[in-house]
């Protein structure tokens, strides 16, 4: 089978779904040869059961290859390094993950995050109304919200942000080579090692400290090379990937008004709008697995070694999974969509980016009912060739900011 490129999103032609080549793949070649913007050749797989498949079964598909090795170049080389657990399979996966769940899924944990991310909230929505708009959403707003969530949970200092988002910025550009994202992420490795000796010596009540003293008490204690990297991994993640799905989101409601609407008259709808925008929106450029065994999906046979790249934007359109899947419907009840991934290496920290996402849902259609769009949406520049897609930049103006009050969820 000839391999042709992989159709990508992020251009203006389909801003907040995957393009349309994925409805005539999934209805006539569901597994189909691609040439990813890395180089390499993969298996394209487009329809929801089929994607379902792979993300569940870990066994004959690992993720040891890194799960945007196929969009960035620098995203992961060789055999994964000490403490780099996305790209670890089995138990040596689920060393890391069960020490990370209770900061990040725990439901009674996302409980006490709650009141501390709806403040956020609101102060950087107070940050807009202390200025005259236009501003932009993304940089103005997104970020500041994501990245003091996530630098609060670890007691990271208001100073040394930049260090994880320009780490952050250097890991998802598509530009990027490995020694491009070494060198941007030496800095934050340096200032996370001194961290992890401090809390080493005195553990205080963040994450970190956390995982410290609950590791402590197992067979197998992390080592601080174990722990800056999970720490890395989360001011990272925590900080450019929700960021995103906020620009990203809050754009799509701007362009469905309709909807939008619903939110501002009904904040309680918050949640739901949540998950319905990540399931509409989705990881555009797929996730990387590679074959550890000859298998066939759908009946396409894959060699082991070969590499294959599911498609949760197309997944989560299919419309075996919802009749009318490319509509945007905030009050959808919540279903099996794989926006965070399925299985056992789905998003570790999808309940807290739940959590943020919904607070500024709640809260941003209802103190600002006049938000919109300070330039035509055609001037409106996409992410490219990148893991994590979404708006370059969303400029907002408005007549009026409403006093922050209790907003539902």
């Amino acid at each position: 089978m000839t391999a042709v490129p992989l159709p990508l999103a992020g251009a203006q032609r389909c801003p907040f779904g995957p393009p349309p080549d994925y409805a005539e793949l999934r209805a006539h070649h569901p597994v189909s040869r691609v040439e990813c913007p890395t180089g390499i050749e993969a298996w394209l797989v487009t329809r929801y059961a089929d994607v379902r498949e792979v993300l569940g079964d870990p066994q004959r598909f690992s993720t040891r290859p890194g799960t945007g090795s196929h969009i960035l170049a620098g995203y992961a080389a060789g055999e994964p390094g000490e403490g780099d657990f996305p790209r670890m399979d089995g138990p040596e996966h689920l060393r890391f993950r069960r020490h990370m769940a209770p900061e990040l899924s725990n439901m009674r944990r996302i409980a006490q995050l709650r009141p501390m991310v709806r403040r956020v909230v609101d102060e950087r929505i107070d940050a807009l109304a202390a200025t005259a708009p236009p501003a932009e959403l993304y940089a103005d707003f997104a970020k500041p919200v994501t990245t003091a969530v996530i630098a609060g949970m670890l007691d990271v200092p208001a100073a040394d942000h930049p260090l994880f988002q320009h780490a952050a910025e250097a890991l998802f550009a598509g530009a990027s080579s490995g020694a491009d994202v070494a060198a941007a992420m030496q800095p934050l490795f340096e200032y996370l090692y001194g961290m992890v000796a401090a809390r080493r010596a005195a553990p205080g009540e963040d994450v970190l400290s956390r995982m410290i003293v609950r590791s402590d008490q197992t067979e197998r204690p992390f080592t601080d090379t174990e722990l800056v990297r999970m720490s890395a991994g989360l001011l990272v993640a925590g900080y450019d990937t929700t960021a995103s799905m906020i620009a990203h989101g809050v754009l799509a409601l701007l362009e469905h008004p309709q909807e939008l609407a619903r939110l501002r008259h009904d904040p309680t709808l918050a949640a739901a709008g949540a998950e319905e925008l990540v399931r509409y929106l989705g990881v555009g450029g797929g996730l990387l697995r590679a074959a550890t065994e000859d298998t066939t999906i759908a009946g396409q046979p894959i060699k082991a070694g070969d590499y294959v790249v599911v498609a949760i934007q197309s997944a989560n359109r299919d419309p075996a999974l919802y009749a009318d899947g490319d509509r945007l419907d905030i009050g959808r009840p919540t279903g099996p969509h794989v926006g965070f991934g399925h299985g056992p290496h789905q998003c570790v920290g999808q309940q807290l980016a739940r959590l943020e996402l919904t607070a500024v849902l709640a809260a941003l259609p209802r103190r600002i009912p006049t938000l919109r769009l300070a330039v035509p949406f055609a001037d409106i520049r996409f992410k490219v060739a990148s893991a994590v897609l979404g708006p370059v930049a969303v400029p907002v103006t408005w007549d009026g900011i409403e006093a922050s009050g209790e907003g539902g969820d």
